[in-house]
């Protein structure tokens, strides 16, 4: 991740997803990555959690309900850490509806989006929260 662009000197901002639905990680990933970001992806909770050690990515999508380690688990495991804990996450979820999704905080960087969900909302709430993919 954070890959310098040829020639311009700038950094690419990245972005892990954790999301155990191969459809959901194809989709974001290919959307995010032609709206300029860097994106990795994982497909369960513990590949997830050693690229964010590995890389620490500008931003987390994490969907909550994995096969391996829930979602809000791993959220845990990476406030608790100090090399982790400042990395702002998007909560992915089925189990609330439109109307209960969160805003970004301020505070957290954190917010939760239900499922089902477009690639251009989570692009929104991305540039809301890390802005735009490129730093100067």
């Amino acid at each position: 991740m954070m890959d310098q662009e040829e020639g311009g000197g700038s950094e690419i901002k990245s972005i892990l997803i954790i999301d155990d639905e191969k459809d959901i990680l194809d989709s974001l990933s290919g959307y995010l990555e032609r709206n300029g970001y860097d994106v990795e992806a994982a497909d369960n909770g513990a590949e997830g959690l050693r690229l964010v050690r590995d890389r620490r990515p500008d931003l987390v999508i994490l969907d909550l309900m994995l096969p391996d380690i829930d979602g809000s688990d791993i959220a845990a495991r990476l406030r608790e850490d100090p090399l982790t804990s400042r990395i702002p996450v998007i909560f992915l979820t089925s189990i609330v509806r439109k109307s209960e999704q969160m805003k970004p905080r301020r505070v957290t960087k954190r917010c939760v989006v239900a499922k089902p969900c477009s690639p251009a909302e989570i692009l929104g709430r991305v540039r809301d929260i890390i802005g735009p993919p490129r730093v100067s």
